[in-house]
């Protein structure tokens, strides 16, 4: 069987470790549907990998929230040519941080996962449709 691409399963939300079982439970977007599941439901790693380990996921959501806050106003400073009025860039930035929270809370707990913890490894002997032991 081949191997999941890495960057396949980071935008699918895929189990860093097998990459075949899903991290949250639902879509990015809906009520109550943004719960992360406790452990991979195929492998079995636990995600939280020691007490308070997704406090630094918060780093990770504002340097996604600067890239895009600074997106959005460099995008509405071209569309718009707007130089003299900050109510138009304050409503632009903090409604798209206010659209977009989901995404980051999620997306920041991935990346964490995927490439900024040194303690989690890819197993491609997980990555097959067959049910693992859980290990």
């Amino acid at each position: 069987m081949a191997q999941t691409p890495q960057f396949k399963a980071l935008v699918q939300g895929k189990c860093p470790r097998c990459r075949r079982g899903r991290m949250f439970v639902g879509q990015v977007y809906g009520i109550g549907t943004n719960k992360m599941n406790d452990s991979c439901p195929h492998c079995g790693f636990h995600f939280e990998i020691e007490p308070g380990y997704f406090y630094a996921a918060m780093y990770v959501s504002y340097a996604l929230n600067v890239a895009e806050s600074v997106t959005l106003g460099l995008a509405t400073y071209i569309l718009t040519g707007n130089t003299t009025s900050p109510w138009l860039y304050l409503i632009v930035i903090l409604g798209g941080c206010f659209l977009l929270a989901p995404f980051n809370y999620r997306y920041s707990r991935i990346i964490l996962l995927y490439w900024l913890s040194p303690k989690v490894h890819y197993q491609p002997h997980l990555d097959t449709d067959d049910s693992p032991t859980h290990s």
